[in-house]
């Protein structure tokens, strides 16, 4: 079976895909001056673009993992604009928890795995 790696560098892939699964690295904002919910909104556009080039689309999110800054100031935040972007009836298994990130100025960074529309090649 292949293993498609997408974005590598000398230290992570943004996105691997092996059989029939996408496994995303987490997604963090590039514009870091945005309050939670349009720092949710650029990581879940990123997420968008890698899932598309890796065969797959946010319907087909099988977990996710999430990380706040400050789960008490930005939950609601974050939560609404996940619940606008996610389509209606693919709610992925889910954990979202406070974390120091490794950037003061990241609020949010958020992780997928996702099936792909079609297996890898053997």
């Amino acid at each position: 079976m292949t293993i498609q790696r997408l974005g590598t560098t000398e230290r992570m892939s943004a996105a691997v895909s092996f059989t029939n699964l996408v496994f995303l690295a987490g997604q963090v904002p590039d514009d870091r001056g945005e309050d939670a919910a349009g720092q949710t909104r650029q990581v879940l556009a990123k997420i968008d673009r890698l899932l598309a080039s890796a065969g797959s689309d946010r319907s087909r999110i099988l977990s996710a993992q999430i990380w706040l800054k400050d789960i008490d100031a930005d939950f609601a935040a974050m939560n609404a604009v996940w619940c606008e972007w996610l389509p209606a009836g693919c709610a992925p298994a889910r954990a979202t928890v406070e974390a120091r990130l490794a950037s003061p100025n990241v609020l949010v960074e958020i992780m997928v795995i996702a099936a792909s529309a079609m297996p890898n090649p053997a």
